[in-house]
């Protein structure tokens, strides 16, 4: 959108789909991680620890708790503010007034992320392996699913959708589509 009215943005910001809104959830790396990452900033997730540059908690260092796309804000895990009837909550802060100090980079979608934009990922920066025993389950069921897919009764073929199947035969078997 190239509008400069303020209401379009509003609007477009508003608007966005979560995919995109991710993207707007990004905070800038501090210095010495912009060398290392070769990259000026990285979508927020919880994990990151982050240090709070504008606002009432300037210079406090904490965890991201909850990246909430909705309202795009963040929530950190040990920062809290007293209401005036005594109460105790966790503010929400706008992630333009965060830097990430220390990005969590256990995660390997978020270390290809790294490397496509030509930075490297430093061991430190690494979870161990054994920390992470979830993911080997979760890529075991993907391909059950896939056995378990739709199956073409002409050829045995297997498809992950209804419509990849429908599709397959009409080009395959187009006899059968006729029938």
């Amino acid at each position: 959108m190239k509008s400069k009215k303020p209401g379009k943005q509003r609007k477009k910001i508003m608007n966005a789909p979560m995919h995109k809104r991710q993207k707007m959830m990004s905070a800038l790396l501090e210095k010495d991680l912009r060398n290392d990452l070769n990259r000026r900033s990285l979508p927020l997730r919880s994990g990151d620890k982050v240090k709070v540059m504008r606002g009432d908690f300037k210079d406090a260092e904490d965890k991201v708790r909850n990246v909430d796309l909705d309202s795009l804000k963040v929530t950190l895990e040990d920062l809290k503010e007293e209401k005036v009837d005594g109460t105790e909550v966790r503010p929400k802060i706008d992630p333009s007034n965060l830097m990430i100090v220390e990005p969590d980079l256990s995660d390997k979608r978020r270390e290809k992320i790294v490397e496509r934009s030509g930075g490297e990922v430093a061991e430190e920066l690494k979870k161990k392996e054994d920390e992470e025993p979830e993911e080997e389950p979760e890529e075991e069921p993907e391909e059950e699913e896939k056995e378990e897919g739709f199956k073409c009764e002409i050829c045995g073929d297997v498809f992950d959708s209804k419509r990849g199947l429908g599709v397959h035969k009409g080009r395959v078997h187009p006899e059968y589509m006729k029938s």
